[in-house]
């Protein structure tokens, strides 16, 4: 199999330090402290690549476009180019899957957001020529995308079929201001495996009561610092406490007051307690807990909270199993299991974490 990879190495850079997205705030995102997500993304997947199957040819964009990661995973890849500047851009990721394209590749695995996938499917268009994401970035609304970096390769080696997938994409300004409206950018050929996430569905049923239950106990604490995660279920939650929360960012909350607002992981970290609790719900349609559109809520925060999921019992009924994807693998495998989701102003259920 020939395989074209090609990687945006600033996708999900904004997330940690709050931007809620990249485009267009790399030189924000970096003035903030940001951390590449990307390439160390693409090394885990292309490394569990190699071990399963090391004759695969792979085809590669040069520097940290593709090309480092492949070489960093064992494989010794043809690279086709190089990135047109100092800084990558939308166009470097056309280039580089067109240029798959005539090479004759197999599939092109990318490593990225929607931003990129809607780039390489804008190449792809007219072709018959697969794509498969590795998520990388903030918001990742399209069905286009492995669970995991680890999933993808196992998806790239196993896969039989391609069925039509959506690739969706939502204004980054619009998402910073609150609102989610996402846009149909293109249908692409996509493997066909259960290691795929479905597209991001944005309802979940009515909340009333399950926002009423979780505030009451939040009200009913003392000392205890509550990290309320983004969506619409946990911002009722936020409206029942009475507080001006971000809608879709991450809040920090103890005894009635409001310490941080629209935090970034590292004003999270810095407003932690002695007990601490993070309380998040899953991303209708996906199940995902962490690891998509929550990306300040990192490792180091996750290890010093306790969790507590919430979802309406409609959401839950759309989702097989729940999902994390927090950049550490000891620390999903942790998280994985049997996790009790309120569902109400009591009621609880039962749903396994992959």
């Amino acid at each position: 199999m020939r395989i074209g990879v090609v990687v945006n190495p600033v996708a999900g850079m904004g997330g940690r330090v709050g931007l809620k997205g990249t485009d267009g705030k790399v030189a924000e995102a970096r003035a903030r402290g940001a951390e590449p997500r990307s390439p160390e993304r693409a090394r885990r997947a292309l490394s569990r690549l190699f071990e399963t199957a090391p004759e695969a040819e792979l085809l590669a964009w040069g520097g940290e476009m593709g090309a480092a990661a492949a070489r960093d995973a064992g494989f010794d890849p043809e690279v086709l180019g190089e990135p047109s500047g100092d800084e990558t851009s939308a166009a470097d990721t056309v280039a580089a899957a067109e240029a798959f394209v005539d090479a004759d590749a197999d599939l092109v695995l990318f490593v990225g957001g929607d931003g990129t996938a809607a780039d390489v499917a804008e190449a792809l268009d007219g072709t018959d020529v697969p794509m498969l994401g590795v998520p990388a970035g903030v918001k990742v609304y399209s069905s286009v995308f492995a669970v995991s970096p680890e999933d993808a390769a196992h998806v790239v080696t196993s896969f039989e079929r391609t069925e039509a997938r959506e690739v969706m994409d939502i204004d980054e300004d619009d998402y910073r201001d609150g609102e989610v409206r996402p846009e149909l950018r293109a249908v692409a050929h996509v493997p066909v495996a259960e290691d795929l996430q479905s597209s991001k569905q944005t309802g979940g049923g009515t909340v009333e009561s399950l926002a009423a239950g979780v505030a009451d106990d939040i009200r009913s604490t003392e000392g205890v610092t509550y990290v309320l995660g983004p969506g619409s279920t946990v911002g009722a939650v936020k409206a029942e406490l009475g507080i001006d929360g971000s809608p879709l960012g991450v809040d920090v909350y103890r005894d009635g007051e409001v310490l941080a607002r629209d935090a970034t992981e590292a004003e999270i970290l810095a407003n932690l307690g002695a007990e601490n609790v993070i309380v998040v719900t899953p991303i209708g349609g996906q199940g995902f807990v962490f690891g998509r559109g929550n990306p300040q809520l990192s490792p180091a925060v996750i290890r010093r909270c306790d969790v507590s999921v919430v979802a309406s019992r409609s959401k839950l009924d759309g989702i097989p199993v729940l999902r994390v994807d927090t950049d550490d693998p000891d620390l999903d495998a942790d998280l994985r299991g049997w996790t009790k989701v309120r569902v109400g102003r009591v009621e609880r259920r039962m749903m396994k974490t992959e």
